[in-house]
């Protein structure tokens, strides 16, 4: 499919909804940096995006402060002296925050103590308060 961008299996999102700004950046690049944009800010836009909505919610927790009010996730590169780098950089960023996303947190079941557990609790409690009655400056008569 021409425009789309696999991120996961079953997992694909449409270039239409990235946009990309290049900039100049700060960093390593001598002259070349005050002349050439080779920073990248790529947005994506996720309320435009069809992903489902159990992942929108988990990609807005992971991406925090990237995420704006309007729903567009922010992502800044300017890692590499090239454009092309930083360029490759900001997408794989994007596809990595979304893999991690896409992966459902695995739900806690309950469980009980065993009772064995539990014997060795009551026990390591009966003898560390032996252990503070002896330190007592009158022990306890029994």
């Amino acid at each position: 499919m021409p425009g789309m961008i696999r991120v996961a299996p079953g997992l694909l999102i449409d270039e239409r909804h990235i946009e990309e700004r290049f900039l100049r950046a700060a960093g390593p690049g001598g002259q070349n940096v005050n002349k050439v944009a080779t920073a990248v800010q790529l947005r994506f836009k996720v309320d435009e995006s069809d992903l489902p909505e159990p992942i929108r919610r988990r990609l807005a927790r992971l991406a925090g402060r990237r995420l704006t009010r309007e729903g567009v996730l922010v992502i800044d590169a300017q890692r590499h002296r090239t454009q092309a780098r930083n360029r490759q950089d900001a997408l794989e960023r994007l596809v990595d925050l979304l893999r991690r996303a896409s992966i459902a947190p695995k739900l806690r079941r309950k469980t009980h103590p065993t009772a064995a557990s539990r014997e060795r609790r009551l026990e390591t409690k009966k003898r560390h308060a032996g252990l503070k009655r002896l330190r007592a400056a009158h022990p306890p008569e029994d």
